[in-house]
């Protein structure tokens, strides 16, 4: 027994004109067009390596894919040989309960696009929204990936970052913090401004522009209060945080500067230091 493969190939399926050949050759197209697809948007990202911003370079690779998909099934219609009036038809209809099933689905994919092209984050960013913090991983057609500080894994659809307050960490090359310190009243605090000043001086990832700022900025019920503003880079302003707060307590205590304790003086009734009418305002307190 012979097989003729034209004969097997132009087999009907059992709609219109549609045959065995004609569906094998869309099947192939299709494949082999997502097989291009994914070479070419891996060596997309081989090829521009470090040269692009990584997000730049995810979204040229991701466009570059889906075009190539898109082309392989226009390219594979044609072999269906299908009376498309009818299917426009009930394409429409199939389109407007679709469209109302499927209102977020648009909304997330139209605020993904925007998302992509005004860039208010990028991947790698950190950013805070709706009370997540976290390392942008990805950003998708649908959704966008954050991990979490505690390395958890978080996925927000688009519709709610494009239409949320987005706090971006890193989008400045520098970000300020700041401290409050407390001296003793009797310290010097001329003195201990200047020390603060030569210890953030010294450090080589705290901004000499804009430069730092430290100042008395209140009088407390046990200290003399000093801010202090210093500038870092964003990239990696939280190990200058924490390393400037411990150096600024070590030198001010090198220095015979201490950071007080919270205190009270007492006054007893009857106790002779007591200045004439102190124990009557003691009363009062009481």
């Amino acid at each position: 027994m012979t097989w003729n493969v034209t004969a097997v190939l132009n087999i009907p399926v059992g709609y219109g004109d549609l045959t065995l050949g004609s569906v094998l050759a869309v099947v192939i197209i299709i494949t082999v067009g997502v097989v291009i697809a994914k070479i070419v948007s891996m060596n997309i990202r081989k090829a521009l390596g470090e040269k692009v911003p990584k997000n730049d370079r995810e979204l040229l690779a991701k466009t570059v894919y889906y075009l190539i998909i898109v082309g392989a099934v226009v390219v594979a219609l044609p072999y269906l040989n299908l009376d498309l009036s009818g299917l426009l038809v009930a394409g429409g209809i199939l389109g407007i309960v679709i469209g109302f099933a499927s209102q977020s689905v648009v909304s997330n994919l139209v605020s993904g696009l925007f998302l992509m092209i005004e860039r208010p984050i990028k991947i790698g960013d950190n950013i805070g929204v709706e009370g997540i913090n976290g390392n942008v991983e990805d950003i998708r057609v649908l959704s966008t990936v954050i991990k979490t500080y505690d390395g958890i894994y978080v996925r927000i659809p688009n519709e709610r970052i494009f239409t949320s307050n987005i706090t971006n960490y890193v989008h400045n090359v520098a970000r300020r913090f700041s401290y409050t310190v407390g001296i003793r009243y009797r310290d010097d605090a001329d003195r201990a401004v200047a020390i603060i000043k030569d210890v953030i001086w010294e450090h080589p990832f705290a901004l000499k522009n804009p430069a730092p700022s430290v100042f008395v900025d209140n009088l407390g019920d046990n200290s003399v209060n000093l801010t202090i503003y210093i500038w870092g880079p964003s990239q990696n302003w939280w190990d200058v945080r924490t390393e400037l707060l411990w150096k600024i307590k070590v030198a001010l205590e090198q220095n015979g500067i201490e950071i007080p304790f919270p205190q009270r003086t007492v006054w007893f009734a009857g106790d002779p230091k007591v200045p004439v009418g102190g124990a009557g305002r003691q009363e009062q307190e009481r």
